[in-house]
């Protein structure tokens, strides 16, 4: 099928998402640049009190309503000590290890509206003088930022205006090769989110009519587990999140089709909804993959925990490397982008 966005403007459009800093907590910048491409798409949109911001797209049925979400806060940090030798402590902003920051630039983030930058790394680091270099656990007690200014103590680093509680988010590094890989960090969940974005331009330029009213939020606590538990609708009956699918030994999942998640830590998704998803990528020609998740939770099961009615579904492209410097290919995000527009204009399971 012809008349999808192509491929490298949802890479550029992904690309300039995941450099805006966003740890859960610190989402502002996101959420308005979020904001002004919904402006300029005129699609009607607002804030809740958490921050996030919901879309709506009208339907020809508002008695029954669908809302999709992916999340625009990412993992970070923030600052837990000031040490005495004028480096800083890290508390960890969601579910990640210590070992997948090692070596990576920073950004610390002041109160005040400045930004240092900095290079996490071990205490322990320098092969020349410690002699557990390689064998010290990568943990809060021994991994600190080596921040990028003139500081020998705890109180040169406070007339820098850094602060405990300051944010801290990590480099994205993202590159875009020449054979349609995107490899950075936060994949999870930008590219869904310049998915869902890419998805409601189509509709717009198409001027399609959706069956059921839409609802589209992009949520800022999902790292941390409820970014999407509030906020629905009363007449919301079907609730898709747009995340990743993710890969490793025991996965079917890959950087080239669609994930559909068919349960997770929390348990299983909606059967039906499951079974019209990969009805709708078979009659389609979407390249798809059925995929569990042992240790993984979306903002859909976050709404099933909140005690709301509703059918619930998971999918998104495949993320190698989820929570560390992460990887997909176009393929995959164009797989994902086609299921979403059939899915929106399909009709609902109940």
């Amino acid at each position: 099928m012809t008349g999808y966005p192509n491929t490298t403007e949802t890479k550029e459009l992904i690309k300039n998402i995941v450099t805006i800093p966003s740890p859960s907590g610190f989402t502002e910048k996101a959420i308005k640049f979020v904001e002004d491409q919904l402006k300029t798409l005129q699609v009607d949109t607002k804030r809740n009190n958490k921050g996030g911001l919901i879309a709506t797209l009208p339907g020809e049925n508002d008695n029954a309503h669908r809302m999709l979400t992916a999340h625009v806060d990412t993992l970070g940090a923030m600052v837990k000590e000031v040490k005495s030798n004028g480096r800083l402590r890290l508390d960890l902003i969601g579910g990640f290890k210590y070992n997948a920051i090692e070596g990576e630039y920073c950004d610390i983030h002041t109160s005040d509206g400045h930004v240092f930058t900095g290079t996490i790394l071990m205490h322990q680091t320098s092969v020349h003088v410690y002699k557990d270099a390689g064998d010290a656990k990568r943990n809060q007690e021994n991994m600190e930022i080596r921040i990028d200014a003139k500081v020998n103590n705890a109180e040169d680093v406070y007339e820098l205006g850094i602060e405990v509680g300051d944010f801290v988010s990590f480099d994205p590094r993202v590159q875009m090769t020449g054979n349609g890989f995107i490899k950075s960090r936060h994949l999870d969940d930008k590219a869904s989110v310049g998915i869902l974005l890419q998805l409601i331009k189509r509709l717009k330029k198409e001027n399609k009519q959706l069956p059921y009213t839409t609802h589209f939020l992009i949520s800022n606590n999902e790292e941390i587990g409820y970014g999407g538990n509030s906020n629905i609708t009363p007449e919301t009956v079907e609730y898709l999140a747009v995340d990743m699918g993710a890969m490793g030994d025991g996965q079917t999942t890959d950087e080239y089709t669609v994930s559909i998640c068919v349960k997770d830590a929390s348990g299983p998704y909606h059967y039906a909804l499951r079974q019209n998803l990969v009805e709708l990528a078979k009659s389609n020609g979407i390249g798809y993959k059925l995929d569990i998740y042992p240790y993984y939770g979306s903002d859909a099961s976050a709404a099933i925990r909140a005690g709301n009615d509703i059918v619930h579904g998971l999918i998104g492209p495949g993320i190698d490397s989820s929570h560390a410097y992460e990887r997909t290919h176009e393929t995959s995000l164009e797989n994902t982008e086609k299921l979403l527009y059939h899915y929106v204009l399909s009709d609902m399971v109940s």
